[in-house]
């Protein structure tokens, strides 16, 4: 028997992450390793249960710890229970068949998917307002000042951890700790109780290194990498007036939630982030008392873990149980479909888009033609174009071209501007820049079939990306004269660039590879080009003769996860008791799908974007706080979920011990039924169009006005009927629950796979949208 096949649970492909992941490979399949054992939730509905899953915990744990003092590297008590030790893999599988136990597997080894935005969403969403002036979703307050009453709210941050000392993390003006906090400031060498405050409220770390040596980065919760600093500010950060990274991106940052507390989970190194290290700060999280919990992290794409040995899939579970909502990035492996992870119907999962704002940073050749370029460089060249200019297949042979150091002829390369080839993956362009600057180079033009979104920043030497359209010019330029020159200019900030939003390219489509039938991603926020608090110490971002910045500019679903957690924090804020899913459903029927200049949102490939590249659109920042209606997608729909899947009642209930006695699968369950879960988008696959298709819903009035009537309007694409049963939603009083149906029908013999389209639901002053895929 396999290592992965430990596990007692049937097959569950579910896909878990936003930097990139790589799952961990033992080595030396003799040696012992850390194995996860998963025993299910610590909560029960009954004592004499409760007993009993205690007990079996402490036999399992006192029988390993009598093999070896030391094995035992975590405990999980609080949302459920199980331990990470150190096992042979005969242990490990023996184990797997012991009272109690759900599932027995390695330790994974996942991997980080790695300002303006805020003030561009806030613009979006006032273009919507003067579009629509009676909408509330379209409130006229700013987002600031509608999270002004959110000091109460904690977010938790499982990353690299945090840089204290930022400004983003202030707690000037702020009030006295909530008391139902019960987490803790952990003290190391590097980092005291005093680095907490009434902002940075808790800060833990885990062992997150594969190895016995105890003198690791991970000793403490200074971020050591910078992403945990980032993506904490992006998300709770206190306004800061004046940031920029050495004058590019200047303005005011801040995070989604600025009042709001925050509470950092180290679970990750330069290694990766460990699954026995995220289970972990799960199970202290939920304890802590979070509110939201925010992870841009993952499984690789190529590793398909079944639920049952997915960490993020089993600590969401259960923090979603305790009533937290948990945010999680798409992944970073866009543009190819099926490639998006975190796909768990009870998490929220986060799409990447860029903002209204650009870095140029152009190319002037000999004759003052300017050709457009893109990056982040701090050019000290003359801004006419006066230095030599050269190909770098000419300066050399093989893979000169490539900007190969080996390949080269330095006498040819001293001096000059240099353009490179980026078409061999071999190479990256740090490599190129290092090698161009060995051999005396002053400059490096990087020509690209896709320049992308992505900015890259050059510390070395003036450095830009231009298109290879451009480059073929730029070369044509190189050829008509004998003493070609050129000069690359400093980076010039543009704003309210136009088009934006654009779906990132590197963000991660659906479907789900698991299923069709959960639309995924659910929703995107800015993931490119994000400016956010840094680690001070970073010499790789710093400036020759400059201070290390205390700012950045990096991109990914890491990005775009902590604007939706923010926004996730103030809508907790102002409706304390809304349930997980009435705050995604509120995300979620809220978003816009329409750019700055107000036509459809599209892909950086200028096509029409569609919910697989961005699930219902792009988050709105006070549209959320009064959303209408709201989809609630309790622990039935969720059970129910697993049934689908074909797990029995007994695996459920072991997951969920708080389950009804009286739960039962529903009869002939399979995969198709998972779309008729209240979620509040719908997918539906396997249509050949010769049987309709059957979807029931059910919405909460949350409009505060008691008695309205909301009607549903329709738009399908060509070739599909969509009715709704009724048309017409009578509420008499607040959060009372109605329920409809939809049922989708062929207008063709051959029905085409990928139908988009929505269902939404008016009053007059609320729109409730639901994005709807069709799939053959």
């Amino acid at each position: 028997m396999g290592i992965k096949n430990i596990s007692v649970f049937l097959s569950f492909p579910f896909l878990f992450l936003l930097t990139f992941i790589s799952f961990h490979a033992q080595t030396k399949a003799d040696e012992n390793r850390v194995y996860i054992v998963y025993m299910g939730s610590a909560a029960s509905s009954s004592p004499r249960s409760k007993n009993s899953l205690r007990n079996d915990h402490a036999h399992l744990l006192k029988s390993v710890l009598r093999r070896k003092a030391n094995a035992v590297v975590h405990t999980y008590r609080h949302g459920f229970s199980g331990f990470a030790a150190r096992l042979s893999e005969e242990e490990a599988r023996s184990i797997a068949h012991k009272p109690g136990v759900v599932s027995v597997f390695p330790d994974p080894l996942l991997k980080l998917h790695t300002t303006q935005s805020w003030d561009f969403l806030k613009y979006q969403t006032a273009l919507e307002i003067d579009s629509n002036p009676n909408s509330i979703s379209g409130a006229a307050n700013g987002f600031s000042s509608v999270s002004a009453n959110g000091s109460d709210t904690i977010i938790g941050i499982l990353d690299t951890g945090i840089w204290p000392e930022s400004e983003s993390f202030s707690d000037k003006d702020m009030g006295p700790i909530p008391s139902r906090w019960k987490g803790t400031c952990m003290k190391s060498v590097d980092f005291s109780s005093s680095n907490c405050n009434r902002k940075l409220i808790g800060a833990r770390y885990y062992d997150t290194s594969e190895s016995d040596d105890t003198e690791t980065e991970d000793g403490s919760p200074r971020d050591s990498q910078g992403h945990g600093s980032h993506v904490a500010a992006t998300a709770a950060g206190s306004i800061v007036q004046g940031a920029s990274y050495y004058g590019v991106a200047a303005g005011t940052a801040k995070g989604g939630s600025p009042t709001s507390r925050i509470a950092v989970y180290k679970v990750c190194s330069s290694e990766g982030c460990l699954g026995s290290a995220i289970l972990a700060a799960f199970d202290d999280a939920i304890a802590d008392g979070v509110d939201v919990l925010s992870l841009s992290l993952g499984s690789p794409i190529e590793y398909e873990p079944e639920l049952s040995s997915d960490p993020i899939a089993i600590g969401a579970f259960h923090a979603v149980e305790q009533g937290i909502t948990v945010v999680c990035s798409a992944g970073n492996d866009g543009p190819s479909s099926e490639t998006v992870v975190n796909a768990a119907p009870w998490i929220v999962t986060v799409a990447a888009t860029t903002i209204d704002r650009d870095f140029e940073s152009d190319v002037v050749l000999g004759g003052n033609k300017a050709i457009k370029g893109r990056g982040i460089n701090f050019s000290e060249l003359q801004k006419s174009p006066v230095h030599p200019l050269i190909y770098a297949g000419s300066a050399g042979k093989g893979d000169a071209r490539n900007c190969d150091a080996n390949s080269m002829v330095a006498e040819k390369i001293k001096g000059k501007i240099v353009m490179c080839d980026t078409n061999d993956d071999n190479y990256s362009r740090n490599e190129q820049i290092d090698a161009v600057k060995s051999l005396g180079g002053v400059g490096i033009i990087f020509q690209e079939k896709n320049p992308g979104v992505v900015v890259y920043i050059s510390t070395a030497l003036p450095a830009t990306v231009v298109s290879v359209k451009d480059g073929l010019d730029i070369l044509s330029y190189i050829n008509s004269t004998r003493n070609p020159v050129a000069t690359i200019l400093a980076t010039a900030t543009v704003t309210k660039y136009k088009p934006a939003p654009i779906v990132a390219y590197f963000s991660s489509r659906g479907p789900s590879h698991g299923t069709r039938n959960i639309l995924k991603p659910d929703i995107a926020a800015p993931g490119v080009n994000i400016l956010a608090a840094w680690m001070a110490n970073d010499t790789g971002i710093t400036l020759e003769g400059k201070e290390s910045p205390l700012f950045n500019v990096i991109s990914g679903t890491s990005m775009a996860c902590p604007h939706v957690s923010g926004i996730a924090a103030t809508v907790k804020s102002q409706n304390p008791t809304w349930s997980p899913s009435a705050i995604r459903s509120a995300l979620i029927t809220t978003a816009t799908q329409t750019d700055n200049l107000g036509a459809p949102i599209t892909t950086d490939s200028n096509s029409t974007a569609t919910p697989y590249d961005y699930g219902a659109g792009e988050v709105r920042t006070t549209g959320p706080l009064q959303p209408g209606l709201v989809y609630e997608t309790d622990t039935i729909d969720y059970l129910n979920y697993l049934c689908y899947y074909g797990y029995s009642i007994s695996q459920i209930k072991t997951i969920a011990r708080t389950a009804p006695k009286e739960f039962a699968c529903p009869k002939d369950s399979n995969a198709d039924y998972i779309s008729n879960i209240n979620y509040p988008s719908i997918a539906i696959s396997n249509f050949n169009g010769k049987k309709t298709k059957n979807v029931s819903r059910r919405v909460t009035n949350v409009a505060g006005d008691g008695e309205t009537v909301f009607t549903a309007t329709v738009d399908a694409p060509t070739g599909l009927s969509v009715t709704v049963i009724p048309d017409k939603l009578e509420f008499s009083k607040n959060n009372q629950k109605l329920s409809y149906q939809v049922v989708f029908s062929s207008t063709t013999s051959s029905p085409k796979g990928g139908m988009f389209g929505s269902l939404t639901w008016t009053n007059g002053k609320n729109k409730v949208r639901s994005p709807f895929v069709v799939s053959i």
